[in-house]
């Protein structure tokens, strides 16, 4: 009977493990490179996940090159695959065309999104006494943008959309020294992007008068991005909202993703997004708003908590 007694509880324990285990959902999220702003948000959306879950979901955050590679790996990756990538290249993926036009897979068709994370927001900073109040105020004076970034990228982009190409002396200073230099007078502003508020124009603007530069509602269409508005006061100093662009980023998986993690991860996100802007700032700037800049299909398991909440999706994105 004793023995019997031993054994029986040790069937007990096994049980118990294994319904603790199999009660876990294990997420890889595919962010970016480990120095970036968004490999930090990949962490914090771990941690948060874990927490929000009570241990439910556990997620490994895994390095990555870019947003090509992550939307590369969705054809091989397992059920329980999260990435991070701007909807275009989504878009681009499942049409078969730019960089992915000789490495077209019909499994692209089977991404889902999940929800939104904080934008790439341009940011136009100058300094105050630098006589700059628009675009056109750049003409002859020193601007820092940068290079082999998707702000560099952007900001020369302008430059030449605005009638602005050659006219505009380009600091060969890098973009790391931009707040010194802002500050020391040796340029009159610089260009970068990043999720708002951004640490380095953060930094200028605690350590310098400076002021941020609103494009035109035609300006922006000219650029073809998204338009953002930076509310007032996001930076010191800032009085007024300020309108730029952005590049929106969403956290994408498969339809291998079963509808019961697709929704515990969309729910659990949404619960603790306040907690994490408590933290860092950059989660302040996502409202479920932020959906109607996904273009495709949005996952069902996520789609159901949308409908809970009382969001209405377009007809492409169910």
């Amino acid at each position: 009977m004793k023995f019997k007694s031993i054994l029986g509880a040790g069937l007990m324990v096994a049980a118990a493990f294994s319904t603790s285990a199999q009660a876990e959902t294990r997420i890889t999220y595919k962010s970016a490179k480990t120095s970036s702003s968004y490999f930090q948000m990949g962490v914090q959306i771990a941690e948060a996940l874990k927490e929000g879950s009570n241990g439910e979901i556990i997620v490994t955050v895994e390095e990555s090159q870019g947003s090509v590679q992550n939307v590369m790996e969705a054809v091989r990756r397992d059920n329980n695959y999260v990435f991070t990538t701007p909807p275009a290249l989504v878009n681009l993926a499942q049409q078969g065309k730019a960089m992915f036009e000789k490495r077209a897979n019909p499994k692209f068709a089977d991404i889902r999104a999940l929800f939104p994370i904080p934008s790439l927001t341009m940011h136009f900073v100058v300094r105050a006494d630098s006589g700059i109040n628009s675009f056109a105020d750049m003409e002859s004076k020193n601007i820092l943008i940068g290079k082999g970034s998707f702000g560099a990228r952007e900001g020369a982009k302008y430059l030449q959309l605005f009638g602005l190409e050659g006219k505009v002396e380009l600091a060969n200073v890098e973009l790391s020294n931009a707040v010194a230099a802002l500050k020391n007078k040796q340029i009159d502003g610089f260009v970068t992007s990043g999720s708002f508020p951004a640490p380095n124009v953060i930094e200028a603007a605690a350590s310098a008068d400076v002021k941020l530069l609103s494009l035109s509602d035609e300006q922006i269409a000219q650029t073809k991005r998204t338009k953002l508005m930076i509310p007032a006061h996001t930076y010191t100093g800032q009085d007024a909202d300020v309108a730029t662009t952005s590049l929106p980023v969403v956290a994408y998986t498969t339809t291998a993703m079963d509808d019961e993690t697709a929704y515990l991860l969309t729910k659990t996100y949404w619960q603790q997004k306040e907690k994490m802007g408590a933290n860092a700032a950059w989660w302040n700037g996502v409202s479920q708003d932020f959906l109607q800049n996904i273009t495709g299909k949005i996952h069902p398991g996520a789609a159901k908590y949308y409908a809970e909440q009382g969001v209405t999706l377009s007809d492409a994105q169910k």
